[in-house]
């Protein structure tokens, strides 16, 4: 069976095309960038509209294939932002209609679990999902993912881009961070909430803002914010991992192609006796392939949606999902 899924649940149009075996055929993206300031939920739509056509146009290229090789169309049902998840509805369930072919709607932080599954060859991992809108630690247990710690304020990457805009690092921010951090050579402590099994980072954000206007250097910013950001992150997965007995770690979303975020879990995972599993960085940011390949399992396994059933859910939860494809 040949999936094709169109994510677009905030600033990325993915288009991606896969087998029943997680073969990835093609997975196109086209990032919107504003040319100042941050997202606006309608002016990305716009550019998801504006270019949705032809990135499906160059997915099927890239696989060598033509719409009549589609078997299945799947989307990014939610979570996100609501004019961006319509845009991708709207072409699926337009695709869908044209070649006649079922449609599946998925749940986005679900998609990033299940392509880092299939392509790192993990079981059973606990996974770290930080990204712009989500930071949540996700586990299976009981036939759904639960989520065993989150964020009570603002997504990691949203934190890193709004910080970012406010020190005049630009937009998106998170590889800025990670070059400066590079050159600091001076720790400034900064709120460390960890809350339970949750995160919080709005006061961190202030408290970075206020050794900015003290004349502290970018470079040490930067090293404070990821050295103490990340370590909160760590932590919650480390006690997640505890909690539920898992010997395996899973990173995923745009903002764990962060190298230093990423050799603290490998240590913490090190220490715990645990491997850490990390996806190329293609499947790593929002893509189409992750979209794909779990509307292929979810259809594989018996699911079966109408188009009155593919609303878009701005706020789509994923222990909201029932998880049929795992036993």
């Amino acid at each position: 069976m040949i999936t094709l899924g169109i994510e677009g649940t905030a600033h990325t149009l993915g288009v991606g095309i896969v087998d029943s075996d997680c073969k990835v055929y093609a997975n196109e993206i086209d990032m919107f960038k504003p040319p100042t300031g941050g997202l606006h939920p309608r002016e990305v739509a716009n550019h998801h509209a504006d270019v949705v056509a032809r990135v499906i146009s160059e997915a099927l290229d890239k696989a060598g294939m033509t719409p009549k090789d589609i078997d299945l169309v799947s989307f990014s049902m939610g979570p996100g932002l609501g004019p961006c998840l319509r845009i991708a509805a709207t072409a699926a369930r337009a695709l869908s209609g044209y070649l006649k072919v079922p449609i599946v709607g998925v749940n986005h932080c679900i998609a990033h679990i299940e392509i880092g599954r299939a392509q790192t060859g993990c079981t059973d991992p606990a996974l770290l999902y930080a990204s712009g809108g989500n930071t949540q630690v996700i586990a299976y247990s009981e036939g759904r993912y639960r989520i065993f710690g989150e964020t009570q304020d603002i997504g990691i990457g949203n934190m890193l881009d709004k910080l970012g805009r406010d020190l005049g690092m630009g937009f998106y921010a998170g590889p800025v961070f990670e070059k400066l951090a590079k050159e600091g050579d001076k720790y400034y402590e900064l709120p460390y909430s960890v809350k339970g099994m949750d995160v919080a980072f709005s006061g961190l954000m202030t408290a970075a803002l206020a050794l900015h206007k003290k004349g502290v250097r970018l470079e040490d910013i930067a090293l404070s914010v990821q050295e103490t950001a990340y370590a909160m992150l760590t932590e919650v997965t480390e006690r997640a991992m505890a909690h539920i007995g898992k010997d395996e770690v899973l990173l995923g979303g745009g903002v764990v192609q962060n190298m230093r975020l990423r050799e603290m879990v490998a240590d913490m995972a090190h220490e715990r006796g645990a491997e850490m599993f990390v996806p190329d960085r293609r499947f790593c940011m929002d893509n189409g392939a992750m979209i794909a390949w779990l509307g292929s399992e979810m259809y594989s396994s018996g699911v079966r949606m109408d188009v009155s059933d593919t609303a878009v859910m701005q706020r789509f939860r994923t222990d909201e999902v029932e998880v049929t494809w795992r036993s």
